[in-house]
């Protein structure tokens, strides 16, 4: 393993290699690699005249714009850290998260400053920069989107420590020079992540990290493709500032020459249309979008034969899924199995029809290791048998930032290696991998991964709540749906499901908040009061399962 890589240098080769290409199409405005470059240099620019310099941590808090990839690429080409985190995040959230990873700035979009402004006078926060969603487009055509109301905007209080992402891309382009002395410490990166003992946890990323993780092993995935370096355009609804859409962005997009088609809101009409106007043939996505446009009542009135290569990320794909859409439109979807922590782990051989159940062929790239082992006793399981999946890598860096007891949990030492526990159970087949179950600690709903714990906390912080248990109900159309069980105060009355799910909507994004809240007068918890979750979880499948007798 080469330990003096770096993203940077891979990304500034491409920018020259494809300078007249396409890098981004977005709301019909093309910016070439070269344009690119420049933007991102200015705003770098702009960056250090703020005084933000090496090793600081910049918070991005955007959709899928023109202004998240210049500013995500401006921050780590000058050696700070970015921290992606959702656009759809709460003030608490936003807030606990800048505290953790000690972030000074933000950049934001527009109507999400009353959210910052509040995190801003109580919290780390010293600096934000604000756009709007529409500030990358030509003027003519911001002009007509304001007159017809169809471009949101927010209300901007002008004051010490506020600045705007137009004034300072006017830079002229003289970035400040880095050089990154030693790529697998230098930080790159900060993702969140569910935790299992409380809020998201920091998954921290070096220079190295992002080359081999973030390039080097989708280079693995597209072995034996026909795509066409420079010549390929693909849809990217996938957020950004989630490891799968983060990483398509650069490995597929920017380091192969190929077009970005970006999405600021994942709507399926907008996707179809996309695929279809600019012959898209490239196309990333969750099971439960890959559901949504099949059970689109429209989808007839698109073209979408360009389609060429689909892979689906972030939860198992149903098999009932895959076989509709192999029989709609004649190409399979291809799985990719990975997490926060490592990137991708595993993915279905592109030159052949995949396996039902598989989530494919273990990644090799760059050292990585594998081991499916017993949950409890971490020992090695017979060939064949079922196993907790265990990973390890030399670029990895195996810790979360500031959470000492998850990381404890989720990193274990085995034959003189760090390994990452995965807490997914697998099968080993021929070579492939079948995923069997995961743990009861985190839910999959509609792609994104929800710490149960997180929930659970929140609920318990409610006067009236004495208890909480937080499971994931399967369910075909999002993976699983967030079920809570709530044990109540003796003296309290008057409170309701629908009073907690307003209270979880004031305090965690929407897709963390429960569908479902049953209460219960106790808990099921082990000798040492541990909350059995998996009981209440198989509950739950029992219900399932006899509805379905």
């Amino acid at each position: 393993m080469e330990r003096d890589k770096t993203f940077i240098n891979v990304l500034d080769e491409a920018f020259k290699k494809y300078a007249t290409k396409t890098a981004l199409l977005y709301l019909g405005r093309k910016i070439s690699f070269a344009e690119l470059k420049e933007l991102v240099d200015r705003f770098a620019t702009g960056l250090a005249s703020l005084g933000i310099k090496e090793n600081d941590k910049v918070m991005i808090y955007l959709p899928n714009t023109p202004q998240w990839i210049i500013a995500y690429l401006a921050v780590i080409r000058m050696g700070a850290a970015a921290v992606p985190i959702s656009p759809i995040y709460t003030p608490v959230e936003v807030a606990y998260m800048s505290n953790d990873c000690g972030a000074e700035t933000i950049i934001c979009q527009d109507t999400n400053f009353g959210y910052v402004k509040e995190v801003m006078l109580k919290g780390n926060l010293k600096r934000c920069i604000y756009t709007n969603i529409a500030d990358m487009l030509p003027g003519w055509k911001r002009l007509v989107g304001f007159l017809f109301d169809k471009v949101p905007h927010g209300k901007i209080e002008k004051s010490e420590g506020v600045w705007n992402f137009v004034d300072l891309i006017k830079h002229p382009p003289k970035p400040p020079k880095v050089q990154i002395k030693d790529p697998s410490e230098h930080l790159a990166y900060i993702l969140y992540t569910g935790g299992t003992t409380g809020f998201p946890k920091g998954v921290p990323g070096t220079h190295l990290g992002l080359y081999y993780g973030g390039l080097f092993e989708w280079m693995e995935v597209l072995k034996g493709s026909v795509i066409e370096e420079g010549n390929s355009r693909l849809i990217l609804q996938l957020p950004l500032f989630h490891v799968f859409g983060m990483d398509i962005l650069l490995a597929f997009g920017l380091i192969e020459g190929n077009t970005s088609i970006l999405i600021p809101l994942p709507q399926v009409d907008a996707i179809l249309e996309c695929i279809q106007r600019y012959n898209a043939n490239l196309f990333f996505g969750v099971p439960t979008l890959y559901r949504m446009i099949l059970e689109s009542d429209r989808l007839d009135q698109y073209d979408l034969s360009s389609l060429r290569y689909c892979w689906s990320g972030g939860d198992v794909l149903p098999i009932e899924v895959f076989q509709r859409w192999q029989k709609k439109f004649n190409i399979p979807v291809h799985q990719i199995y990975g997490s926060t922590e490592t990137n991708t782990l595993a993915t279905t051989d592109i030159n052949k029809q995949p396996e039902l159940k598989s989530v494919g062929f273990p990644v090799s790239a760059a050292s990585k290791k594998y081991k499916l082992v017993d949950p409890d006793t971490v020992e090695p399981v017979e060939p064949g048998t079922p196993g907790e999946l265990l990973v390890t890598a030399p670029w990895l860096l195996k810790t979360y930032l500031n959470k000492p007891e998850d990381t404890a949990e989720s990193f274990v030492e085995l034959e003189g290696e760090v390994y990452y526990r995965t807490k997914d159970v697998l099968q080993m087949k021929n070579g492939e991998l079948y995923f069997v179950d995961r743990s009861s600690d985190v839910i999959k709903h509609k792609g994104y991964r929800v710490s149960a714990s997180e929930i659970e906390i929140v609920l318990q912080d409610n006067p009236a709540v004495i208890g909480a248990c937080v499971v994931g109900v399967p369910d075909p159309k999002v993976g699983e749906r967030i079920k809570a069980f709530v044990v109540l105060k003796d003296d309290v009355r008057g409170i309701g499901a629908n009073d907690l799910i307003k209270w979880c909507r004031e305090r965690v994004a929407l897709y963390k908040v429960p569908q479902y809240i049953e209460f219960r007068d106790m808990l099921p918890k082990s000798k040492v009061g541990k909350l059995l979750r998996r009981e209440m979880r198989s509950e739950e499948r029992s219900k399932i399962a006899k509805k379905k007798q």
